[in-house]
C-alpha cells in the first residue's frame, strides 16, 4: 500500500538519507494539546486503521516512478532503490486501547524505529486518528445529552465530506457504548430500533448508511422522505393492493381498506377530532395492525417545535390507546430529526419531551463546533538522546523523552491523574506517595497517593506485524463506554468541566529542566 504521505516529509526522508541518518533509531508521540469541544476528554479511535496501513507500508515500483517524477531532479538514484526497499519491519507502536478516554498532552499513540520511517508515518497516522477520534467525541457527547434510555441514529452520509467521509462518520459515531437491541412481542417483522432495549451511556445506536452497515456490522434503520409521501395523492394510485395475513393466521386482509375503516372511527372520536392531520392517518394504520396482530413501529417529527409536539403526539396516542383499548399504544416511539444540534438535545431536556429517538446528521458528522482535532505528531527521542520543541507557548512546548504513561485512580476508583515518566523509572505503586509536576504548574511540586496505578499504553505493532489482536467494533465500542464511565463527573461534564490534571515524574521535569537550560 502506498504511504499516505506529505511531499514535505519525502524531502525531509531525502535530507536525512542524504545525511546518512535514515537509520538512527526514533522515537515520536501523537496528542493534542487541548481538549475538543471545550470539554476535558477525547475518545481515541483509528488505531486499528493506522495499524492496518502500518504492516502494508511500502512503495510499490508505480509509487517510486512517480516519486521520481515529483521530486528534484537532481535527486540521487540510489535514494530511490532505497525506497524500493522501505517497509515497517523495524517499528514499534504502542498505544492506548482504542476507545480510551484520552487527555489534553497525553500521547494516544508512540512510534519507535529508523528515524527517516518514523517520520514519513506522521501523515498517516494524523490523518487517520485526527477525525476518527473528533467524531468519536462529538458522538459521545450526543450520547451523554440524550442520556441512555433515548435511541440515537447517526444519519450524516448526505452531509458528510464525501464517501469516505461519510462511512469514517458512520463507524467511529458508533463508538462508545454497547447496545442490545430487543424484539417486542407481537411483531413480525425486524425488531424495532425504537424498542426498549439496555443503551449504555455513550455513542450511537444505529447508521442509515447501508455500506457501513454492511461494512462493519453496525445495525442500520431509518424513516422515508417526504417524496415517498408526496409521490402518491391516492390510495387509487396503490396498483398492488397491500395484503397482510393476521399474525395468528388466516386469510390474508386488505391492509389499506382495513385501515380506511379504522380511519373513520378515529375522525369521530372527539378526542383525536383536533389532532394534527399526519396523525389521525398514522392512529388508523396502526390500529389496523394491531387488529392483525401487529405492532406499529413509531411515528417521527421533523419540523417545528420537537419537544412540544412530542408531547402532543404523545397525548394522543394515550387517549387513542385508551378509547380504543390498546394498551402499548401509549408507548409508540416517537422519532424526531431536523438538523439536531446539542443545543437541541438541551432544550429537549430543559422543556420536557417524549422523545424516544433522534436523527442526527450535519452537527455530528461535520463536527462545526470543532472541525479538527488537532493532533499532532512531535518527535522526542533520537539517536538515545531525547529532544525538546521549545517555545515561549509552554503549551505547545513537547515533553522530551521516551515515556511511560500511567492513569492514577482515587479511592472512589475514578482517574484522577494521567502522569508521564521516563521509561527507565521504577513503575509507581498503588498507596506509594508521588512527587509531580503538573502541566501548567511546572514551578511547583504536588505530592499525590494514587488508589489503583494503571499503566496506559500496551504494545499492538512491533517487526511489522500486530502484536496484540485488534478488538472488533463492539469491542471497542464497550471499552469507550467503560472507560467514559469511570470518570469524575466534574471531568465528564460537557460545558466547563474540571480540567484533568496532567502530571510528570521529577525525573522527567528534571530532563525537561536541564533540556531547556542547555538550548538558552
Amino acid at each position: 500500500m502506498a504511504p499516505l504521505t506529505d511531499f514535505y516529509h519525502l524531502t525531509m526522508a531525502y535530507g536525512h538519507w542524504r545525511a546518512g541518518r535514515h537509520r538512527v533509531p526514533a522515537a515520536a508521540e501523537l496528542f493534542f494539546r487541548r481538549g475538543p469541544f471545550r470539554g476535558a476528554f477525547a475518545l481515541g479511535a483509528g488505531l486499528a486503521e493506522g495499524l492496518r496501513c502500518l504492516r502494508a507500508f511500502r512503495f510499490s515500483a508505480a509509487d517510486v516512478a512517480y516519486l521520481r517524477s515529483v521530486l528534484p531532479s537532481t535527486t540521487e538514484d540510489a535514494f530511490f532503490d532505497y525506497l524500493a526497499t522501505l517497509d515497517t519491519s523495524e517499528v514499534t507502536v504502542s498505544a492506548v486501547p482504542e476507545g480510551s478516554v484520552v487527555f489534553a498532552r497525553v500521547p494516544f499513540l508512540q512510534v519507535k524505529g529508523p528515524l527517516l520511517v518514523v517520520q514519513l508515518l506522521e501523515t498517516t497516522l494524523l490523518c487517520l486518528v485526527n477525525y476518527a477520534s473528533l467524531v468519536a467525541t462529538n458522538a459521545a457527547r450526543f450520547r451523554l445529552l440524550a442520556g441512555p434510555d433515548v435511541k440515537l441514529v447517526e444519519m450524516g452520509l448526505r452531509r458528510a465530506q464525501g464517501p469516505d467521509g461519510a462511512l469514517s462518520a458512520s463507524k467511529y459515531s458508533y463508538v462508545g457504548g454497547e447496545c442490545c437491541p430487543v424484539a417486542r412481542h407481537g411483531t413480525a417483522a425486524t425488531p424495532s430500533p425504537m424498542s426498549p432495549s439496555p443503551s449504555l451511556l455513550a455513542g450511537f445506536d444505529y447508521t442509515s448508511n447501508v455500506l457501513a452497515g454492511k461494512l462493519y456490522g453496525i445495525p442500520v434503520c431509518g424513516t422515508i422522505a417526504h417524496s415517498f409521501i408526496m409521490s402518491f395523492t391516492s390510495l387509487e394510485e396503490v396498483q398492488l393492493r397491500v395484503s397482510l395475513p393476521p399474525l395468528a393466521g388466516g386469510e390474508p386482509v386488505d391492509l389499506p381498506a382495513l385501515a380506511e375503516s379504522w380511519l373513520q372511527r378515529v375522525d369521530t372520536n372527539p378526542l383525536l377530532a383536533h389532532a394534527r392531520s399526519g396523525l389521525p392517518n398514522f392512529c388508523a394504520v396502526a390500529l389496523a395492525l394491531h387488529q392483525l396482530g401487529y405492532q406499529a413501529i413509531g411515528v417521527r417529527l421533523d419540523s417545528g417545535d420537537l419537544a412540544q409536539q412530542s408531547k402532543e403526539v404523545r397525548r394522543v396516542l394515550r387517549a387513542c390507546g385508551a378509547h380504543f383499548q390498546v394498551p402499548w399504544f401509549e408507548t409508540i416511539p416517537i422519532a424526531v430529526s431536523n438538523d439536531i444540534s446539542e443545543q437541541s438535545l438541551e432544550e429537549f431536556s430543559r422543556e420536557g419531551s417524549e422523545i424516544d429517538m433522534i436523527g442526527v446528521g450535519t452537527n455530528l458528522v461535520t463536527c462545526p463546533l470543532q472541525p479538527s482535532l488537532g493532533c499532532i505528531y512531535k518527535l522526542v527521542e533520537v539517536n538515545g538522546s531525547p529532544c525538546l520543541k521549545l517555545t515561549e507557548d509552554e503549551e505547545k512546548m513537547t515533553i522530551p523523552g521516551s515515556k511511560t504513561i500511567y492513569r492514577l485512580y482515587d479511592a472512589a476508583g475514578h482517574p484522577f491523574m494521567d502522569l508521564m515518566a521516563l521509561e527507565e523509572e521504577p513503575s509507581p505503586s498503588a498507596g506509594q506517595e508521588l512527587m509531580v509536576r503538573v502541566l501548567g504548574r511546572l514551578g511547583e511540586a504536588s505530592k499525590i497517593v494514587p488508589t489503583t496505578v494503571e499503566p496506559l499504553h500496551r504494545t499492538y505493532f512491533r517487526d511489522g506485524q500486530m502484536c496484540e489482536p485488534l478488538p472488533s467494533l463492539p469491542e471497542v465500542k464497550s471499552h469507550a463506554q467503560a472507560s467514559l464511565s469511570l470518570l469524575n463527573p466534574a471531568h465528564r461534564r460537557l460545558h466547563e468541566p474540571q480540567p484533568y490534571p496532567v502530571a510528570v515524574s521529577e525525573r522527567l521535569h528534571r530532563l525537561l529542566a536541564e533540556l531547556r537550560q542547555a538550548s538558552q
